[in-house]
């Protein structure tokens, strides 16, 4: 496995060191356990949300003004914060970098990337107008034509792979949930 673990050190619980050993209960993975409290200290993965906001055979990316990959095109999305469903997330997200107007539709894609200890969820969304107001996240928010994607400057393999699924489904009249890896 190739995932990095998020090292932690001190145990939230009590401010203890914290070692990564196998616990007691026959569990066969180690974890991070407190040396003194004995708490287990669960890593679990990041969820990635975002939509494929889309008006008149055109989806919108965003140009994203942050690192990793500044100035490459993305949908939007980003990680999900505690208390909001992933739909939610989703549309928070979708506001954030890009100010649009629109309504959130149904799940589209669901990408586990184990390599990087992440799973990305994408929902459709009917943008309402093209009228864009991006946050600092976004250089600029553009509609783009299949025909007219940046393949090349495309920030995510999980965006490259949304949006061929996308197309797909646009030319085939029937959308429905797409569910794969990501190595």
């Amino acid at each position: 496995m190739s995932y990095q673990r998020q090292w932690i050190k001190h145990c939230r619980a009590c401010g203890s060191a914290v070692t990564y050993r196998l616990p007691d209960d026959g569990d066969t993975k180690q974890r991070a356990i407190c040396n003194d409290c004995h708490l287990v200290h669960y890593e679990n993965p990041l969820n990635v949300v975002g939509t494929v906001p889309h008006l008149d055979q055109r989806v919108l990316l965003c140009k994203r003004n942050i690192e990793p990959r500044k100035g490459k095109w993305t949908l939007p999305a980003g990680f999900m914060e505690l208390a909001e469903t992933t739909a939610e997330g989703a549309a928070r997200e979708t506001m954030e970098e890009a100010g649009a107007n629109f309504k959130i539709g149904p799940l589209f894609t669901v990408m586990s990337v184990p390599r990087v200890g992440q799973v990305h969820l994408y929902y459709l969304a009917e943008l309402i107008n093209d009228e864009f107001h991006p946050g600092f996240e976004t250089q600029e928010a553009r509609m783009f034509s299949e025909a007219d994607i940046p393949w090349d400057e495309l920030a995510f393999r999980t965006v490259q792979e949304t949006l061929k699924h996308y197309f797909e489904d646009l030319h085939a009249g029937k959308f429905e949930v797409h569910t794969f890896n990501i190595d």
